[in-house]
């Protein structure tokens, strides 16, 4: 079973290239981020002629996340149950779903802006919500997994250059932190380092040319429950997918499950 999660920026951008790999890969479950679209805009249609249903939660210009699957649909969590709301508003940045013999959660973190930003302590809230909501699926006895774009870089190896992110966003020890305390509900990181090359980044800046130059952060994860994580047979960062023409900032991670 092939599982993986991918930033689109923008699912109605993206959709040539979307329904492309769905089919070159082979992929039966797809975690998606930043639809950028309304649940009523999503491509349901095109993707069901390719033989796949899809759960999603979104709202419209920004956010929004979505489980497509061709190995079922059941149990549809939309939303992050006791998440908190910034401006007064749930947004759309988690969806949740059990695919055959696999649960499996889309999230899209807060980016947090700044530190000193309201923004940022939502996005520490936000991380303690996730860690409760999923805490039961995590010690549930299926392969359970979160995956999705936490806006967190794990660790300094993680990033092209420390010095560059110091005193920003996605590095700093409160969101590490949040990741460590997810991981502790009996998550572990599944993706493994070095992958096929030294740095397995998964987001690269459209700007200044840091996708030739290889200046990319790993911040698109995959942490799975122990019968998952047992389950992994390979792992890899689809590189080729970030580049070309109309690409997204982010590249896919795929993960094959011997279940």
């Amino acid at each position: 079973m092939r599982i993986a999660t991918w930033n689109v920026n923008s699912i109605t951008a993206r959709l040539p290239r979307l329904l492309a790999w769905l089919q070159s890969s082979g992929t039966d479950v797809l975690c998606i981020q930043e639809t950028k679209c309304t649940a009523e805009q999503f491509p349901h249609e095109a993707l069901r002629e390719l033989g796949y249903e899809a759960a999603v939660n979104a709202d419209g210009r920004w956010n929004g996340v979505a489980v497509i699957s061709r190995a079922g649909l059941e149990d549809v969590v939309h939303g992050l149950p006791d998440g908190p709301d910034f401006d007064g508003a749930q947004e759309p940045r988690a969806v949740s779903a059990t695919c055959g013999p696999v649960r499996v959660w889309s999230v899209y973190v807060p980016n947090g802006r700044e530190v000193d930003h309201p923004h940022f302590a939502y996005k520490l809230r936000w991380f303690e919500a996730l860690r409760a909501a999923v805490a039961g699926d995590a010690g549930a006895g299926r392969p359970f997994a979160v995956l999705g774009d936490y806006n967190v870089a794990p660790t300094d190896e993680d990033v092209w250059d420390p010095s560059v992110f110091t005193g920003s966003t996605h590095v700093t020890p409160a969101e590490r932190a949040a990741l460590t305390s997810l991981r502790e509900v009996g998550l572990t990181d599944v993706v493994p380092r070095p992958l096929k090359y030294d740095r397995p980044y998964t987001y690269w800046d459209y700007r200044q040319l840091a996708f030739p130059k290889n200046r990319g952060m790993r911040i698109d994860l995959v942490y799975g429950n122990a019968p998952f994580a047992k389950a992994v047979s390979d792992a890899y960062v689809d590189r080729e997918e970030r580049k070309g023409k109309g690409a997204s900032d982010h590249a896919p991670v795929v993960v094959d499950l011997d279940v």
